[in-house]
Formats: structure tokens, C-alpha cells, sequence
């Protein structure tokens, strides 16, 4: 179920970072992200991984080769990407679209696929020479919107490692804008879906207009220290295959038969999770679950829309509450928060951005899901098929590690299909988490057993 830490270690060569432009002329304009996308906590940048296999059809042809130039002639029809983002009046964020290019890196690394063997989920060996921190690129403001290495391995395939300034886009759109690159890579003149800017359509109402209840920007003050520390950090991926969602469906009470895995696998990571970090009994707790807001509208937001469309919906409840009630009370409130997500609750949350400056939703005590699954990320073809990990390179979101997971799709050497999920959190912690997820898994215990789950008071 759980993988640590692979100890491959190995020397990758990188070229100078060079920037890629647009391949044609493309226009110098300023264009103004969404009220969505310019809040606080979509401001830093998001790793994510690609492994691909050798593929003898390809035999001969370069990688690094084939994706720069693809790279160029999607910018053309990208083109924000190839710009620099601008802040002004109030916050408002802008591209300017300058044309200067995004950071490439063309690299070799001296191993082969195979050798990674179940290290093909995060936390991945060496990420940091697979994806290398240009110096000075990192900011939000004036930097590239974009870095991307793609690095040869000796055994013929690649690894395509990218990294997004969250601003711009989702999951969703970072995937349009990828297949996009995937289709040029293949031999085509334009993307087969149209790259649609329109961000104004997730802009808050004139005046702005906060119709609905926002926990996740609330201002809570960490007053016991509960924001996780960031020394002795343990990071472990889990995976859950059908006898693990089994197992977890067990704990579900009759009237929440129809939960989807999502709710259920969400329910049990945040009941877990709040055990290990053995927070006082009275303490809220908050689970945040992203939910993709682009189908709530009417009409839905254009096909090929590319920004950030999807909210922080969140629920809470007391350390106490959710360790020492039945698995029911904690699925029940996530089922409740996915549902707040409506064309009316984005257009609030849009307004509460203008209102009260973008502010950052609440990490205090919080833990976030984001779930990849059927984001595509693995279906990107570069001419060498799909990619055999595809997703996040890292388990933690933003400056904050151990705030948030990621549900990545993933098969595992039985050749079962499920999700792996990397977890960040403080050592002592993990070892209490795993413990008691490991007590949720055993299938053979009777479920009155497994329900009493032992919630141990803090010392603090």
C-alpha cells in the first residue's frame, strides 16, 4: 500500500536554460486573468512529472527535438504563456504579452526506466535535477510562465518535466495546453481544440456582490502552532486499488451507499490524517476539495477555456468530532461541501477577491485534495504513446508542504488500476497515520471493530 522514498540516485547532464518563443510574430497586448485566478493561493508555481517509454517506431528521432519545436508553434496560439505577468491597481494581476519565451532545458540523465522501478510515483529521486530551478525564474511577477526539461534517459526513453506559474491555469487547462503540444509534436498545423482566453466570464459582478458562505477564506488564527512545521517532513505515496476501496466502502452507512470514491477515499485521508496530527479534541479541523466548476455554468465555460475554473469548497469540524464519530459523519461532510459548488458560488467568490484584496484560503489546520484522475495528464503523446506516470511531481501544493494531496491515476506492478496519493507530513505523524489506515484496510476485521478508532489527546 505505501511506498517511501526510492534510493536511486544518478547524474543528470543538463544544456544552458534557453528561453522558447513563439515560432511566429504574436501580438503585444496586456490581457487581465480572472477574479478567479489571481487570488492568493493560485499564486506560485506547480511541478508536474511525465515518464515515457521507449518506443522503437520512434527510433532515431529526438525528443528534445521534436517537443521545442512543437513547443514554438503552440505558443503561437498560447501566446500568454509566452509573456510575463503584471500586477496592478488593487492586486489585479495581467499578462503582458511580450513574446520573450518560456524556459527549456535540454538534459541526459545516466539511467534507464527501469531502474526507477516503483519510484514512477512522487516523491521522485533527483526531481530537483529533473526539474532544475532556473536561478531567478521562480517568481510570480516578471519570470516565465512556464519551465519545462525534458531529459533523455539511456534506455531511449524521456522524461518531460514542467512547471506552471498556477495563475494561469488548472489542471484542466494545463492539459489542453500540453495535448496541444502533443498534437504539433504528431505533424499538425493547429490544436484540435482552440486555446479560448475569455477570463472575464469568471469576473466578479459590478459591484461586486458575495452571495454565499466562504469558510475557506476565513481568517483563523493559528493559535496553538497547527500550521504543520516543516522539519523532520516524511513523504510516502499511497496507493488504493479496488481491494483498498473496498475495504473503505465497508465503513459507509446505508444512506451514503451511493458516495463516490472520491468522497470516501477524502473522508478517510482527512479522519486519518486528523488522528496523526493529534490536535486538541476542540480544535477545528477543515477539509478543502477542489472541485472543477467548469460544467456548473450555464452554459458551461467555453470549450478550450484555459484558466483556473474550479473553487476550494471546505468543511469543518472539531479534532473531537471527527476521530471519535463513525466514518459516516465525516463522508457526509464532504459530500455537503462538493455540492455548495455552484455558477452562483464562483460568481461569490469572485466578488469576495475583489472585495477583501485575494486573499489566500485557510491553511490552519486545513488539508486539501485535488483530485487528477481524469485530468488526462498520462493521455499526453508526444509521438511516443501515452505516459506511463503522468501528474504531480510533488506531494505538497505551493509554499505549504503537507497541506495538500493529490489523486493521481496509477497502475501498479499487478497491473491493478487506482490512485496513488503522496502524503507529506511530520515523521511521528506518519508513522500514526499509517497505523491507523493500515487498521481501515484490514478487510478481515468485523466493522464494529474497525469503527472505534482511538483518538489520542495532545500534550500540547
Amino acid at each position: 500500500m505505501a511506498s517511501s522514498p526510492t534510493s536511486l540516485v544518478f547524474k543528470v547532464h543538463r544544456r544552458e536554460p534557453e528561453l522558447i518563443k513563439p515560432s511566429k510574430p504574436t501580438p503585444h497586448e496586456f490581457k487581465l486573468l480572472s477574479d478567479i485566478d489571481d487570488q492568493e493561493g493560485l499564486r506560485f508555481h506547480i511541478p508536474v512529472m511525465q515518464f515515457y517509454r521507449n518506443n522503437p517506431s520512434m527510433q532515431g528521432k529526438d525528443p528534445v527535438k521534436i517537443i521545442r519545436e512543437a513547443l514554438a508553434k503552440t505558443l503561437v496560439f498560447y501566446y500568454p504563456f509566452a509573456g510575463r505577468l503584471r500586477e496592478g491597481p488593487d492586486r489585479k494581476l495581467m499578462v503582458e504579452c511580450t513574446g520573450e519565451g518560456i524556459l527549456f532545458i535540454e538534459a541526459d540523465a545516466d539511467v534507464t526506466l527501469e531502474q526507477f522501478g516503483d519510484a514512477l510515483q512522487p516523491p521522485f529521486p533527483c526531481l530537483e535535477e529533473l526539474l532544475f530551478d532556473v536561478p531567478g525564474s521562480g517568481g510570480v511577477l516578471n519570470c516565465p510562465l512556464l519551465l519545462i526539461q525534458v531529459t533523455r534517459l539511456k534506455c531511449g526513453g524521456f522524461l518531460f518535466a514542467l512547471r506552471l506559474n498556477h495563475t494561469m491555469s488548472d489542471a484542466a487547462g494545463l492539459v489542453q495546453f500540453m495535448a496541444a503540444v502533443g498534437e504539433m509534436a504528431r505533424g499538425a498545423n493547429a490544436p484540435s481544440v482552440p486555446a479560448v482566453w475569455e477570463r472575464q466570464v469568471l469576473n466578479a459582478s459590478n459591484p461586486p456582490r458575495v452571495t454565499c458562505t466562504h469558510r475557506e477564506y476565513e481568517e483563523v488564527a493559528d493559535t496553538k502552532g497547527t500550521i504543520i512545521p516543516l522539519d523532520d517532513m516524511a513523504h510516502r505515496s499511497f496507493f488504493f486499488g479496488p481491494s483498498e476501496m473496498s475495504a473503505l466502502r465497508k465503513f459507509v452507512p446505508p444512506h451514503l451507499s451511493h458516495c463516490s470514491s472520491f468522497e470516501i477515499l477524502t473522508a478517510c485521508l482527512w479522519k486519518c490524517r486528523t488522528i496523526a496530527l493529534q490536535p486538541d479534541p476542540t480544535e477545528e479541523m477543515r477539509i478543502i476539495c477542489i472541485v472543477n466548476a467548469r460544467d456548473k455554468f450555464n452554459p458551461p465555460l467555453p470549450r478550450g477555456y484555459y484558466g483556473n475554473g474550479f473553487a476550494f469548497p471546505v468543511a469543518v469540524a472539531t479534532a473531537g468530532e471527527l476521530s471519535k464519530n463513525p466514518f459516516g459523519y465525516a463522508l457526509e461532510l464532504v459530500r455537503k461541501a462538493k455540492a455548495d459548488v455552484t455558477e452562483e458560488y464562483m460568481r461569490s467568490v469572485s466578488s469576495l477577491m475583489v472585495m477583501k484584496g485575494r486573499p489566500h484560503f485557510t491553511v490552519v489546520r486545513a488539508y486539501l485534495v485535488s483530485d487528477l484522475r481524469r485530468a488526462g495528464f498520462e493521455e499526453v503523446d508526444f509521438g511516443w504513446g501515452n505516459a506511463i506516470y503522468g501528474g504531480a511531481a510533488k506531494g505538497g501544493v505551493g509554499a505549504i508542504p503537507g497541506v495538500a494531496s493529490f489523486y493521481i491515476p496509477f497502475t501498479n506492478k499487478n497491473g491493478e488500476n487506482g490512485v496513488v496519493v503522496p502524503f507529506c507530513l511530520p515523521a511521528p505523524a506518519m508513522e500514526r497515520f499509517v497505523k491507523e489506515l493500515d487498521g481501515m484496510l484490514k478487510v478481515d476485521q468485523p466493522v464494529s471493530a474497525q469503527t472505534k478508532s482511538k483518538f489520542i489527546v495532545s500534550s500540547l
